[in-house]
């Protein structure tokens, strides 16, 4: 996942941005779609290359080879691309259907976009001697393009988003060149704070249009993991100086949500705003229920 996401964070602005205020005229269509479909490809070009130089051209090259990482990080780090692979997509499609693109090519278009940039990844993965092609991925990443691909033609909304939080935990110093030297970095390699979300809008799944039920509340399920030092297994030491032992643990949460776009404005600044916001469970008290058989209040969880 770090991987991915450091090839594909420049997607979730440019494509947006790429396309707003558009005049639905054929011609403006046309010219906006090329626009945005240019704009991915080069930014899949660019962002392949950069991270294959930055990232991968550092380090022992083999021939294609397979790697089972399933278990590493107690999965967090599927999680991971399944929430890569569903917020890339999503952007993608929102950046056709602002240019003019009709419904059905810009799911398909748009909605596969994080599949095409996080398979390509794994194909880097694959001739890398240090990692490998994972399979565990390919299933997180098809996952998460298959559940938004699935809800926009079933419902043509999404009313379960896939989101993601983050706080700091006491791991990284222990072991700072893994987990993250700063708050910059950890928000991508500490998994023991990153948590994904399912947030689904009660609304849309089980009221009618015509309920005063708050549109732009969800709830929201969350997965999480905590006293991980290591990808498989902790570590005893960093520099020589011993690491206290810790339990990994698997988190599951349950908490509210709030679903930003559907908070009614006719700001396009604001509109533009809350989509990008929409990425990020907000703040809320959570109920923890953890393998340690451990049920634990958070007043405040993000």
């Amino acid at each position: 996942m770090r991987r991915a996401i450091l090839a594909i964070l420049l997607i979730f602005t440019t494509l947006s941005a790429s396309a707003q205020d558009t005049l639905r005229d054929d011609a403006k269509v046309r010219r906006n779609v090329k626009i945005v479909l240019g704009t991915e490809a080069g930014l899949y070009a660019v962002s392949m290359t950069g991270l294959y130089f930055a990232w991968y051209a550092g380090y022992p090259q083999s021939s294609f080879h397979f790697y089972d990482d399933n278990a590493e990080w107690m999965r967090m780090d599927k999680f991971g691309h399944f929430a890569t692979s569903y917020l890339v997509g999503s952007f993608g499609y929102e950046a056709l259907i602002a240019a003019g693109l009709d419904e059905k090519r810009s799911i398909w278009y748009g909605g596969t976009l994080g599949l095409a940039f996080l398979t390509t990844v794994e194909v880097f993965d694959g001739f890398s001697k240090g990692w490998g092609f994972s399979w565990g991925d390919m299933a997180a990443n098809t996952l998460g393009t298959g559940l938004f691909i699935g809800q926009q033609f079933l419902w043509h909304e999404q009313r379960i988003k896939i989101k993601y939080s983050f706080h700091t935990t006491e791991f990284p110093k222990y072991r700072p060149d893994v987990l993250g030297e700063n708050f910059i970095q950890q928000t991508i390699k500490d998994y023991n704070g990153i948590t994904i979300w399912a947030s689904c809008n009660f609304k849309s799944l089980f009221l009618s249009k015509e309920s005063k039920f708050p549109a732009w509340l969800n709830f929201a399920f969350g997965c999480g993991a905590t006293g991980m030092t290591g990808g498989f297994e902790n570590a005893t030491e960093y520099k020589g100086e011993p690491i206290p032992s810790f339990e990994r643990k698997q988190q599951f949460y349950f908490s509210l949500d709030v679903d930003f776009t559907k908070i009614p404005t006719n700001n396009k600044f604001l509109k533009y705003t809350f989509k990008v916001l929409n990425i990020f469970k907000f703040p809320f008290p959570a109920i923890e229920y953890n393998t340690g058989d451990e049920w634990v209040w958070h007043w405040m969880y993000f």
